[in-house]
Protein backbone atom coordinates (compact mmCIF):
# COMPACT_ATOMS: atom_id res chain seq x y z
CA UNK A 1 0.00 0.00 0.00
CA UNK A 2 2.83 2.22 0.89
CA UNK A 3 3.98 1.96 -3.18
CA UNK A 4 0.98 3.80 -4.47
CA UNK A 5 1.09 6.56 -2.23
CA UNK A 6 4.81 7.13 -2.67
CA UNK A 7 3.56 7.16 -6.61
CA UNK A 8 1.11 9.99 -5.77
CA UNK A 9 2.73 12.14 -3.97
CA UNK A 10 5.60 12.09 -6.94
CA UNK A 11 2.89 12.69 -9.45
CA UNK A 12 1.54 15.86 -7.20
CA UNK A 13 5.22 17.18 -6.84
CA UNK A 14 5.96 16.82 -10.57
CA UNK A 15 3.25 18.90 -11.90
CA UNK A 16 3.88 21.99 -9.80
CA UNK A 17 7.23 22.36 -11.74
CA UNK A 18 6.41 24.49 -14.88
CA UNK A 19 8.91 26.26 -16.76
CA UNK A 20 8.00 29.96 -17.55
CA UNK A 21 5.31 32.12 -15.77
CA UNK A 22 3.07 34.49 -17.92
CA UNK A 23 1.88 37.32 -16.64
CA UNK A 24 -0.27 40.26 -18.18
CA UNK A 25 -2.53 37.38 -20.15
CA UNK A 26 -5.61 39.18 -22.10
CA UNK A 27 -8.98 38.75 -20.90
CA UNK A 28 -10.24 37.63 -24.18
CA UNK A 29 -7.12 34.57 -23.97
CA UNK A 30 -7.78 30.80 -23.73
CA UNK A 31 -5.46 28.22 -21.95
CA UNK A 32 -5.26 26.39 -25.66
CA UNK A 33 -5.01 29.75 -27.27
CA UNK A 34 -2.18 30.41 -25.13
CA UNK A 35 -1.04 26.83 -25.59
CA UNK A 36 -1.24 27.47 -29.46
CA UNK A 37 1.03 30.25 -29.40
CA UNK A 38 3.75 28.56 -27.31
CA UNK A 39 3.77 25.38 -29.38
CA UNK A 40 5.49 27.92 -31.91
CA UNK A 41 9.18 27.52 -29.60
CA UNK A 42 8.75 23.71 -28.85
CA UNK A 43 6.70 21.45 -27.37
CA UNK A 44 4.07 22.22 -24.38
CA UNK A 45 3.44 19.59 -22.20
CA UNK A 46 0.96 21.98 -20.12
CA UNK A 47 -0.61 25.06 -19.93
CA UNK A 48 -2.39 25.75 -16.43
CA UNK A 49 -4.52 29.17 -16.39
CA UNK A 50 -5.92 29.90 -13.35
CA UNK A 51 -9.37 30.94 -12.81
CA UNK A 52 -10.95 33.07 -10.20
CA UNK A 53 -13.94 31.19 -8.83
CA UNK A 54 -16.43 34.41 -7.82
CA UNK A 55 -15.38 35.93 -11.25
CA UNK A 56 -15.21 33.51 -13.16
CA UNK A 57 -12.67 34.82 -15.29
CA UNK A 58 -9.23 34.13 -15.86
CA UNK A 59 -6.63 35.85 -13.43
CA UNK A 60 -4.74 37.24 -16.36
CA UNK A 61 -1.48 35.04 -15.42
CA UNK A 62 -0.32 31.60 -16.90
CA UNK A 63 2.26 28.94 -16.00
CA UNK A 64 3.76 26.79 -19.22
CA UNK A 65 5.56 23.46 -19.19
CA UNK A 66 7.71 22.78 -21.46
CA UNK A 67 9.18 19.34 -23.26
CA UNK A 68 12.93 19.89 -23.20
CA UNK A 69 15.11 22.79 -21.88
CA UNK A 70 16.04 23.50 -24.97
CA UNK A 71 11.91 24.93 -25.75
CA UNK A 72 12.17 27.25 -23.18
CA UNK A 73 15.57 28.69 -24.46
CA UNK A 74 13.45 28.99 -27.95
CA UNK A 75 10.82 31.26 -26.13
CA UNK A 76 12.90 33.81 -24.74
CA UNK A 77 15.15 33.93 -27.75
CA UNK A 78 12.37 36.49 -28.54
CA UNK A 79 12.11 39.50 -26.95
CA UNK A 80 8.49 40.67 -27.00
CA UNK A 81 5.53 38.11 -26.69
CA UNK A 82 2.23 39.77 -27.81
CA UNK A 83 -1.10 38.40 -27.97
CA UNK A 84 -4.59 40.03 -29.35
CA UNK A 85 -2.10 43.03 -29.10
CA UNK A 86 -1.27 42.78 -25.43
CA UNK A 87 2.41 42.25 -24.26
CA UNK A 88 3.08 39.53 -22.49
CA UNK A 89 5.74 39.47 -19.31
CA UNK A 90 7.50 36.03 -19.20
CA UNK A 91 9.68 34.97 -16.27
CA UNK A 92 11.99 31.60 -16.28
CA UNK A 93 10.42 29.93 -13.07
CA UNK A 94 13.78 27.84 -11.29
CA UNK A 95 13.51 24.13 -11.78
CA UNK A 96 14.63 23.53 -7.73
CA UNK A 97 12.58 19.96 -6.53
CA UNK A 98 11.11 19.65 -3.16
CA UNK A 99 14.23 17.60 -2.08
CA UNK A 100 16.73 20.08 -2.51
CA UNK A 101 14.93 22.93 -0.75
CA UNK A 102 14.68 20.37 2.39
CA UNK A 103 18.31 20.67 3.35
CA UNK A 104 20.31 24.10 2.28
CA UNK A 105 23.24 23.43 4.15
CA UNK A 106 24.42 20.50 1.75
Amino acid sequence: MAVPSAVRAVGRGSRKIFDIFVAEVPWTVSSKELKEYFSQFGSVQRCQLPFDKDTGFHKRYCWIKFSTPQDVQNVFQKDIHILEGAKLTLKKQSQRRYSQRRNPNE
